[in-house]
């Protein structure tokens, strides 16, 4: 069995070294001509915490040397793990004096840490074997004759085409896999929506930082709600000259429609100037204003897109899946996109596991008794088959939670500008309770328990097609 894996992004890289470790035979295809992870801080849950240390311990234990400074300044502090302080972003009163309005708990002994996304995705690329990645290969069709001997073959544009017996498309909110999945560019699902949300996202540096909010708030993770916007900051990487706090400042946009006459650019140029009005609209405090005239004079606008409002119907169809980005693209209200993404990967190692441990004993088994050829025909068809269950069981297990966070992550941030009914200051304890059961869900998987399941349903699939 070779499998095809589509986008070196942090989920393809991450699988392609799961895969590794378990000797699984892939290739990585990347449309870009070196690697590349836009954006700034990444921010890694505790259920993203347990995928990885199911996926790779050499992946996970690079986590946590990232989170041991952390560590240690808990425990100096002996205080209830945080993973935001919500504040009144319209409050007049300077960040020195300005209480949160709530606080929302991470009561799990895994933590959540931040990573800056392309020092992330540049460690996890330095500890991919040679040869693994094939850089500028963008992605044109891709022919799935079903089941049978043949295998499926991958057609890029710079005319060259690859064979594998299965795709898995990690290749993120764009994705060219998922329009092939569902029959085209212009079939539903195909392409992924505009939000009505689009963000300035900023590094300050921290000593700066420090300056204007104090070390005690420029430390923590902050969200500084307001009317139709909202700010987050939080510090990424080791405390010392290379900190730096990440901001994301928020805003519902007035337009439905995003307006880059360049149907595949979420981005667009944009100013300090630019970020300032947006923030004077929202009566913003001082405070912000004062956080954004930090910031660089040139910025990008992101626009935030997602698959809300055109849900895949299934993740796979025929020996194709989508996982990731991919398949359940989400804006970032909740700050478990990555995670989310790392569950998919754990989960589907643990499938692929079952099929070549099962693989590997009935290829013995035919050697001794039958001196066939594990690249026959039969034993082809039967590999088929095996990767079409493993991607149905991957579907069944994986598709409603990673859906939910599309639906919940834009609630939140609704949540959080006071667009819903009971939000704003007289509502506070309400809304606390509301974000921490949502957090719950994104956090509190019994991730071993969901797999063992996974597995389980895989097997009786199995059963049955025999």
């Amino acid at each position: 069995m070779h499998l095809a894996i589509i986008g070196a992004g942090i989920t393809g890289t991450t699988l392609s070294l799961a895969l590794s470790a378990r000797d699984i035979p892939h290739t990585v295809y990347e449309q870009s001509r070196h690697p590349t992870e836009l954006g700034a801080g990444l921010g890694l849950g505790p259920n993203a915490a347990r995928a990885l240390r199911i996926a790779h311990r050499g992946v996970y234990e690079r986590f946590l040397e990232g989170k041991e400074a952390e560590k240690e300044e808990e425990e100096e502090k002996e205080e209830e793990k945080v993973w935001i302080d919500f504040l009144d972003g319209t409050s007049p009163l300077e960040a020195r004096d300005l209480s949160p309005a709530f606080r929302i708990p991470c009561p799990y002994p895994e933590g959540h840490g931040a990573v800056h996304r392309a020092r992330w995705l540049e460690e996890l690329m330095g500890m991919v074997g040679e040869g693994t990645v094939q850089f500028g290969k963008r992605l044109e069709r891709i022919e799935d004759p079903g089941v049978g001997e043949k295998k499926v073959v991958l057609h890029f544009e710079d005319g060259t085409t690859a064979e594998a017996d299965a795709v898995i498309g990690c290749d993120g909110v764009k994705s060219k896999v998922r329009e092939v999945l569902v029959g085209g560019k212009d079939k539903e699902g195909a392409k992924c929506g505009y939000s009505g949300k689009y963000a300035y996202r900023c590094m300050i540096p921290m000593d700066r930082a420090m300056e204007e909010l104090g070390p005690a708030r420029a430390g923590c993770s902050s969200l500084w709600m307001g009317h139709g916007r909202h700010v987050l900051t939080f510090p990424v990487g080791r405390a010392g000259p290379d900190q730096l706090l990440n901001l994301v400042a928020f805003v519902t946009d007035p337009n439905e429609s995003w307006p880059s006459q360049d149907a595949r650019s979420f981005t667009l140029p944009a100013t300090r100037d630019d970020a300032l009005r947006d923030f004077e609209q929202g009566s913003f405090s001082n405070t912000v204003q004062r956080l954004l005239r930090l910031t660089k004079d040139k910025m990008d606008k992101w626009g935030l897109f997602d698959l809300a409002a055109q849900p895949l119907p299934s993740f796979y169809s025929g020996r194709i899946l989508v996982i990731g980005d991919a398949a359940h693209a989400s804006t970032p209200h909740h700050g478990s996109g990555a995670g989310f993404c790392m569950e998919d990967v754990a989960v589907l190692l643990s499938l692929l596991e079952e099929i070549t441990s099962t693989s590997t004993s009935t290829s013995t088994m035919d050697e001794h008794d039958h001196d066939s050829s594990s690249s026959s025909p039969s034993n082809n068809n039967q590999a088929h088959h095996q990767i079409q269950a493993v991607f149905a069981a991957f579907d069944a297990s994986r598709r409603e939670r990673d859906q939910w966070l599309v639906q919940s992550s834009r609630r939140a941030a609704d949540l959080y500008e006071w667009r819903l009914p009971n939000t704003g200051k007289e509502h506070f304890e309400s809304m606390r309770k509301d974000i921490e059961e949502r957090q719950a869900v994104c956090w509190g998987i019994d991730l071993d328990r969901a797999i063992a399941d996974a597995r389980e349903d895989l097997r009786r699939r199995l059963a049955v097609a025999q």
